[in-house]
């Protein structure tokens, strides 16, 4: 009877670590991609304000153009 006891109770830590470690990891990994969506659309924004950029609208016919040759 012990026996059966000691291999449940074993089991449940060994279940728990398991739980609590893939549950770390997720959080680390979670956070680390925020943190790296963050980065780009910052750098995203900088790039924006560049002279040389050139932003573009979408057309009735669905090809993207500069906004002047873009008939409304």
């Amino acid at each position: 009877m012990t026996g059966y006891v000691l291999r449940i109770i074993l089991f449940a830590i060994i279940g728990a670590m398991i739980y609590f470690g893939v549950r770390r990891i997720y959080r680390d990994w979670k956070g680390q991609f925020k943190e790296v969506d963050k980065q780009r659309h910052k750098r995203d924004l900088q790039e924006r304000q560049r002279p040389d950029v050139v932003t573009l609208k979408r057309d009735k016919d669905g090809k993207f153009r500069p906004p002047e040759d873009v008939d409304d």
